[in-house]
């Protein structure tokens, strides 16, 4: 069985706080929206902007650590069911990779 890959420390705890944050600022911004004036209102405007971007930029990284983790295990299952295609693959990709440097 394949070990556990580790995610970057603390992303979920990260992205989790994010996004109560959105939801603290958006349920802020509802209730006193109307009672906020021009600058007031580009700041909390401006601050959630901010937190929702965070929020979203987190949540995409976690994604794609997700995913790499999902192609880690299929290389690994790949690997050790076909051990043999997978050192003559490799070998056959360090000869393309050895000879475009030969070239230049």
């Amino acid at each position: 069985m394949m070990e556990k890959i580790p995610t970057q420390t603390g992303a979920r705890d990260q992205l989790m706080a994010d996004l109560k944050t959105v939801i603290h600022d958006a349920e802020a911004w509802l209730r006193h929206g109307s009672q906020l004036t021009g600058d007031e209102l580009k700041a909390a405007k401006e601050k959630f902007e901010r937190t929702l971007g965070a929020a979203k930029e987190g949540l995409v990284n976690l994604e794609v650590v997700e995913k790499t983790k999902v192609a880690a295990r299929a290389t690994d299952e790949y690997v050790k069911e076909n051990p043999w295609k997978a050192v003559g693959l490799g070998a056959a990709v360090g000869v393309v990779i050895g000879m475009l440097i030969a070239r230049k």
